[in-house]
């Protein structure tokens, strides 16, 4: 980078000199004088040397090339561009703005979108995002109620109301007129311009009970967000007029107020200087209104996005992921995390034993755009005098994220929030299948210790729900070690798996697949166990059925297992199988 730099300045500045020398000093030999090899040796150092001085002759540098490529990339139009600069600048971070403007088509910036909205989804698997509609409502009340010769959302209660919503309490003076100043601004009675203040009983990242003021000082309706509560007195530059108690009773004259060169020009008195020193608070409040939103877990941020170094010992946790097919260009990747609570440090107060784990995970694409992240706090509460016995059990936590079929890398930090320097990491690639049309496909092959059907009302929502189904899967300490169960607890042996893409019968209008599931010895390869179902009993008219069973492992003695699930699908000739091993203790 820095040879083509240097390339670059020596070219400019030999183009600078030609031109400033006369072109007497640099005269060449007439070309007769030159032999003829020389004169045209010549002649192409003279082209070369005019296609240097001549910007639109000379080839780009590759960092050039790059940066205009770039800017082509970043210039958005039509809704994308309403999205970014409309509808969303008030809640979006400057790290998601960054990956927005660095896709390069529009089926990516729509991936971006979904993706954008489903973050912040509540309820990750419901199809209705509460949070949009909160935000897009918010964007047309601010439009209604707001407006001043400019759209609503572009005032600053419009972006104080869209950021933070409506606040808990108003304090409103429309048209101004006598004012009774509070004991914070000097007391005493003067007029004012029309203005309001907003009061937050908590804003999380700000504090709690936050004011926040806007004055309309043109008197047209545009009320703008101000630090200087003097901002809003119509007689502040009267002379004798609209004087605080303090300047009354002291016989002073309003001159005091502008020496001070601070942010508020509020009158003397006890409360005065108070209010004075905290302007550095006022200016903190109003950097922290208007700047984007902060990534939560910066700390962890840190080791995903610049791949810090850990510093202190490692926190141990596995992961596992899963495919699941929500549409034919979407795939659910439901991601479960396992932490053994012997390895999360716990404080005890109260009688109460409790273990804080703060989460961060980060989708990306081979091009480093990000396409996913969550943020989450996991709490493990238990009665202290049930901790022992507690620690050799381990949490769960389960994340599920849309994602368009393709090769990705997953990384994940955790940090336990009681050991501060304790951090683990995990990077993966992730590589989500594409479900092909009439092509037989199955989602991933779950192994769970859990699993039965929920309500109509939870279907979609919620942690371990895929579908209509609770299903919380097991988790090793990687793809090659199989999951376990115990014998001692009377677990089952749950799986679960989807299958897609099964031939209709034109005439009959229902499918005709045989699915086999099977449990063999891992080990010595005898099957212990074979059941064949008829897709017909599963959804006779479907193209898409689901297997789950539930399979007690009380008769299976300890040792090495296997479970297959195969389909048979008779209509259009394929057979497809997935396999899981397991242990049993």
């Amino acid at each position: 980078m820095m040879l083509i730099s240097r390339r670059f300045l020596v070219s400019m500045l030999g183009c600078s000199l030609a031109a400033a020398f006369p072109a007497g000093l640099y005269a060449k030999k007439p070309p007769a004088e030159q032999p003829q090899a020389q004169q045209a040796n010549s002649q192409d150092q003279d082209q070369n040397q005019d296609q240097q001085q001549d910007p639109l002759k000379r080839q780009m540098s590759d960092q050039e090339r790059y940066k205009s490529q770039k800017a082509l990339r970043q210039e958005l139009k039509g809704p994308y561009k309403t999205w970014l600069n409309e509808e969303v600048p008030y809640i979006i971070t400057d790290e998601e703005r960054k990956a927005f403007l660095s896709l390069s088509n529009d089926e990516e910036r729509d991936a971006f979108i979904e993706a954008f909205w489903q973050r912040r989804n509540p309820n990750p698997d419901s199809p209705e995002n509460e949070y949009r509609e909160e935000h897009y409502r918010r964007i047309a009340y601010a439009n209604e109620h707001f407006a001043a010769g400019k759209p609503g959302w572009k005032t600053d209660r419009g972006h104080i109301y869209i950021a933070f919503g409506p606040p808990d309490d108003i304090d409103a003076h429309p048209s101004g007129g006598l004012y009774e100043r509070t004991p914070e601004e000097g007391g005493g009675t003067t007029t004012t311009f029309p203005f309001e203040v907003w009061h937050y009983r908590y804003l999380e990242g700000i504090g709690e009970n936050i004011d926040i003021e806007f004055v309309d000082t043109c008197q047209c309706g545009d009320y703008h967000f101000t630090i200087d509560r003097s901002e809003k007195d119509a007689l502040l530059h009267v002379p004798g007029a609209g004087l605080t108690e303090y300047e009354e009773m002291n016989h002073k004259d309003k001159t005091d107020r502008f020496k001070g060169n601070g942010v508020e020009n509020l009158g003397g008195g006890p409360m005065g200087d108070y209010a004075q020193g905290k302007e550095f608070d006022r200016i903190e409040l109003a950097a922290k209104l208007f700047a984007p939103p902060p990534v939560k877990f910066k700390d962890l941020d840190a080791f995903v996005s610049e791949h810090k170094i850990l510093t202190g010992p490692p926190f141990p946790f596995d992961v596992r992921t899963d495919f699941v097919k929500v549409t034919d260009s979407t795939d659910l990747v439901p991601i479960t995390l396992q932490i053994r609570n012997r390895d999360i440090t716990f404080e005890t107060k109260d009688g109460v034993s409790k273990g804080v784990v703060n989460i961060l995970g980060k989708v990306t694409t081979i091009m480093h755009k990000t396409v996913q992240t969550f943020e989450d706090t996991v709490e493990i509460d238990q009665p202290a005098e049930l901790l022992e016995k507690s620690l050799d059990r381990k949490s769960v936590y389960w994340k599920s994220l849309p994602l368009q079929p393709g090769l990705y890398r997953l990384d994940i930090a955790i940090k336990d929030v009681n050991n501060p320097d304790h951090i683990g990491l995990y990077a993966q690639s992730l590589n989500v299948p594409v479900f092909e049309d009439e092509k037989l496909g199955t989602s991933s092959l779950i192994l769970a210790d859990e699993m039965h059907t929920v309500s109509s009302r939870d279907i979609g929502e919620g942690n371990f729900i895929i579908s209509n189904t609770f299903i919380r899967p097991r988790v090793s300490a990687n793809s090659a070690t199989p999951v376990t169960f115990n014998r001692s607890q009377n677990q089952d042996l749950n799986f679960w798996m989807q299958v897609y893409n099964l031939g209709i019968d034109d005439a009959t209008k229902s499918n005709s697949a045989t699915v086999t599931y099977e449990i063999t010895d891992a080990q010595t390869g005898d099957v212990i166990l074979q059941k064949e179902l008829e897709s017909k009993d599963l959804g006779a008219h479907s193209d898409q059925l689901t297997v789950e069973k539930s399979l007690p492992i009380a008769g299976l003695q300890p040792g090495k297992y296997k479970v297959t699930v195969k389909v048979n699908d008779a209509i259009s000739k394929q057979e497809i199988a997935q396999s899981a091993p397991f242990v049993v203790e």
